[in-house]
């Protein structure tokens, strides 16, 4: 038996609906743990706790499909391409133990959706607050290049993740790649949406049937070391995330006509 998914604290649950999701994102994350559905894939990840580097040698790899995590009662979930060799595959959470993740969580704890800056390991106390983090393919592919039948395989995770989180309104897509996985993911869940699909790009926002998405450069090393994606680039989309998210203040008329 795989052992109990533990991808770090969860926000207490605030009625029974948010208990019975919390529960089937324990399940749909064991069920993800375990999936063996693309050779390729698991002969990599295995590789790569086989034959880590200098740095990691001797640590204990997850070296499984990496399933997503945070709070149950989110309104933002936050979607990227896939686990690193040596990051998530190394620790079983997704944007953690590499540079990415530290990047993106350092910008999550400013915008007031993680309750720290670092993401080092799976019992390091993070906790995420209105925010979901996932990926869409959850076993690190080689070169970072998923084959479209991996992607495909993959995708119901997602779209089974998006059922359960019934309360997102913003998919934050980190990269081109998260942002088309968003868009079939809505789809598939949804219904078509109208063409042509909108564009990705850094800022970009277009609806996506129920849900607001927004575009930001993918947090990866090649784009924060050159200054493609800055610190203050990423914080306005979390700030336009959390506009997004934040429900509508009832007006003057709508308190007084609610007053006992």
């Amino acid at each position: 038996m795989p052992r109990p998914i533990r991808a770090g604290r969860t926000r207490a649950p605030t009625g029974p609906a948010a208990f019975a999701t919390l529960a089937e994102l324990a399940i749909l994350a064991e069920e993800i743990a375990a999936c063996r559905a693309c050779p390729r894939l698991v002969a990599w990840r295995e590789d790569a706790a086989a034959n880590p580097p200098a740095r990691f040698r001797g640590a204990s790899y997850w070296a499984r499909p990496v399933p997503g995590f945070g709070d149950p009662d989110a309104r933002i979930l936050l979607l990227g391409l896939a686990p690193a060799k040596d990051g998530g595959n190394r620790t079983g959470r997704v944007f953690t133990g590499d540079r990415s993740g530290d990047f993106l969580f350092a910008a999550l704890h400013r915008a007031g959706l993680a309750s720290q800056p670092t993401s080092t390991r799976r019992d390091d106390g993070l906790e995420l607050r209105d925010a979901y983090v996932a990926a869409a393919v959850r076993c690190a592919p080689p070169a970072n290049r998923p084959l479209p039948d991996e992607r495909d395989r993959c995708a119901p995770h997602l779209h089974r993740e998006l059922g359960l989180l019934g309360r997102i309104r913003v998919i934050v897509a980190l990269g081109a790649f998260g942002w088309d996985a968003a868009l079939r993911a809505v789809e598939a869940t949804g219904g078509p949406l109208s063409r042509p699909l909108p564009r990705f790009g850094h800022g970009a926002e277009a609806p996506a049937g129920p849900y607001t998405l927004l575009g930001s450069y993918h947090p990866s090393q090649q784009n924060t070391f050159t200054g493609r994606l800055t610190a203050e680039m990423l914080d306005a989309v979390l700030r336009r995330a959390r506009e997004i998210a934040r429900p509508p203040a009832a007006s003057p008329e709508d308190r007084a006509s609610s007053a006992p």
